[in-house]
């Protein structure tokens, strides 16, 4: 006998409620992906320009340091440092005007502390989604799972006898809701586990990189080399 397990199987024969769960979970699927993919290659970028810069403070001087950070507009580093000397221009010009204003110390880590922060925003963003998968597709794939067994049971009860060839194809296909509700939900949840990690210690770099400008800064000195 031909075997009536399998998805094709289910969205063929399934009703109306079976086959919006189906297409719902994949749509949930390819959502994840697009968002682990997407963060993975950022991950991946920021990673080199951590790389790059670690060996920011090895130039001669403060312009050729920031030369040899990549020019463009997702180098959260180079940023660090332009608003860094940018904050500190703006300063120096301006505290002959001001009364009372923030030291240099704090108007540094003002300026360094709302980068980092727009920084881990742009890190964080989107990994909501991983979380809502994670969470809701196992539970919407036994929502497919119940509603499958339900029918199995009146189809049962119609034909008057619980036979294994009246058990079993319905059964199974209900089963498998459940089965593409935790296909959906695992890799949803290891990635943003992964990527969650993963920017945490890119945070932690660019917060080592942003304490390094603020003491160089303000103390007009070169710091010394650290490792990573």
């Amino acid at each position: 006998m031909e075997s009536s397990f399998g998805v094709l199987n289910l969205l063929a024969g399934g009703d109306f409620v079976i086959r919006a769960v189906a297409v719902f979970l994949a749509l949930m699927s390819l959502a994840s992906w697009v968002v682990i993919l997407g963060k993975a290659w950022d991950v991946a970028r920021m990673r080199r320009q951590a790389a790059t810069a670690a060996g920011f403070w090895r130039a001669p001087s403060f312009e050729s340091g920031l030369a040899t950070l990549a020019d463009d507009a997702d180098n959260d580093f180079r940023d660090l440092a332009v608003f860094a000397q940018d904050a500190a221009a703006h300063h120096q010009s301006k505290q002959a005007l001001l009364q009372n204003s923030l030291n240099i110390s704090d108007w540094i880590t003002r300026v360094l502390k709302d980068s980092v922060e727009d920084a881990q925003s742009r890190m964080q963003s989107n990994l909501a989604i991983l979380a809502s998968v994670g969470a809701t597709a196992p539970l919407i794939g036994l929502l497919g799972t119940v509603w499958g067994i339900y029918h199995a049971l009146l189809g049962i009860s119609a034909a008057g006898a619980a036979t294994i060839d009246k058990v079993a194809g319905p059964v199974g296909e209900a089963l498998v809701m459940t089965a593409l509700g935790l296909a959906v939900a695992i890799p949803a949840v290891l990635g943003y586990n992964a990527l969650t990690r993963a920017n945490k210690a890119l945070s932690a770099k660019l917060n080592r990189f942003a304490n390094d400008l603020h003491a160089y800064f303000v103390t007009g000195g070169t710091l010394k080399s650290r490792g990573n």
